[in-house]
C-alpha cells in the first residue's frame, strides 16, 4: 500500500479548512467583502471597471485596469451571448461584470451576492452607468436560490466559486436554473494537488484565512461534478500564466505598504479582517507561482433533454 511521506499534509475535500473562523461561512464572507471594499477600491479596482477579481494578461493587454477587463472579454467569449438573453452573475460583488455584460452585449442581468453592502454598492453604479433597467441585484446563496428552474440563459461565475464550500452544490444549482441548451462559464482559483508540505500549507492558509475562503477545488474534481449533473461541451483551459502579473502586482502592492500595514494594525486602525486580506496577498503569489494552485476556466453547455 502506498504511504504518504510523514511531512506531506493530504488536503481533504469540501471541508472548511480555514484555521480563524469568526461565525458561519456565509457570515464571514459577506464581512470580509464589506471590510476590505476600501482595500479594493484604493490599490485594485477603478469606477469605470467595478473588478474585484485578477486580470487577464495578454500580449495586447497595457496595464491593470486593461487587464481586469480583459479578463470580463475571455470570460464572455465563452457564451453566446445575445441581446435580451437573460444571464446569472453567481457572486457579483459590487456589480462589475454584471454592468459590463449589459453594457458590452444588451443582455439583461441579475446579480447575485450573499453580501447586502454589495447589492446596494451594485445598485448605485448600475443607476450611475444607465444600465438599471437591464441590471438588479438580489440576496441570494447560489448554491440554493429562489429562482424557479430554467430561468436564466447563461450562468457566469467570475471569481466566485471558491467560496462555495461544496463546489458540486454550486454546479448542481447552476445546472438547475439554467434553460435547456443554456451557457455556463467561470473564472477561478484551484488546487493544484491534495498533497502540500508544511510550508506550501502555510501559503495556503494565509489565502484560506485571509480571503475567507473554506478550500480549493481541483479542475478535474470541478470537470467531473458538471460532467455528472448533465452539462455537455464541457471546456477547460489552465490560464494561470495569464494571472501571474496580476498576482505579482498583489505581492509588490502589498510589500510596498508593509511598514504602513505594520503601524496602523498596531494601531487598531486595521482590523483583523483587513489584515489578514493584507496576508493573502502574500500568500497568493506562492500559491500560483510555486504550482500549488492554478487559475482555470471552464465552460459548457446544458443538454437539451
Amino acid at each position: 500500500m502506498f504511504q504518504v511521506p510523514s511531512n506531506i499534509i493530504v488536503v481533504e475535500k469540501d471541508i472548511d479548512h480555514r484555521t480563524n473562523i469568526r461565525d458561519d461561512l456565509r457570515s464571514d464572507i459577506a464581512d470580509y467583502y464589506d471590510q476590505s471594499y476600501w482595500d479594493y477600491r484604493t490599490s485594485w479596482l477603478n469606477s469605470q471597471n467595478l473588478a474585484i477579481h485578477y486580470g487577464y494578461w495578454s500580449e495586447k493587454t497595457k496595464s491593470h485596469s486593461d487587464s481586469l477587463i480583459e479578463m470580463n472579454q475571455v470570460l464572455a467569449s465563452q457564451l453566446e451571448l445575445k441581446p435580451g438573453d437573460y444571464v446569472l452573475d453567481a457572486g457579483c460583488g459590487i456589480g462589475g461584470s454584471s454592468i459590463w455584460l449589459a453594457e458590452n452585449f444588451g443582455v439583461k442581468v441579475t446579480g447575485i451576492t450573499i453580501s447586502t453592502t454589495q447589492i446596494e454598492q451594485a445598485t448605485k453604479n448600475a443607476k450611475r452607468r444607465g444600465v438599471e433597467h437591464l441590471v438588479d441585484f438580489k440576496l441570494e446563496d447560489y448554491t440554493q436560490t429562489s429562482f424557479a428552474d430554467e430561468t436564466f440563459d447563461h450562468v457566469w461565475g467570475l471569481e466566485s466559486i471558491c467560496y462555495a464550500l461544496k463546489k458540486s452544490d454550486f454546479v448542481n444549482e447552476a445546472y438547475r436554473v439554467l434553460k435547456k441548451s443554456g451557457c455556463f462559464a467561470i473564472a477561478d482559483g484551484f488546487a493544484s494537488r491534495r498533497e502540500v508540505t508544511p510550508k506550501e500549507w502555510k501559503h495556503v492558509l494565509k489565502v484560506l484565512n485571509g480571503w475567507a475562503m473554506p478550500n480549493m477545488s481541483m479542475p478535474d474534481e470541478f470537470e467531473s461534478f458538471m460532467s455528472g449533473v448533465g452539462f455537455k461541451d464541457i471546456y477547460y483551459r489552465d490560464i494561470t500564466k495569464h494571472t501571474l502579473p496580476s498576482s505579482k502586482r498583489l505581492y509588490y502592492t502589498a510589500l510596498l505598504t508593509y511598514p504602513m500595514e505594520k503601524i496602523m494594525s498596531w494601531l487598531r486602525l486595521r482590523s483583523s479582517v483587513q489584515s489578514g486580506n493584507f496576508d493573502a496577498c502574500f500568500g497568493q503569489y506562492h500559491v500560483l507561482h510555486d504550482g500549488i494552485g492554478c487559475y482555470s476556466l471552464f465552460s459548457a453547455k446544458k443538454g437539451n433533454g
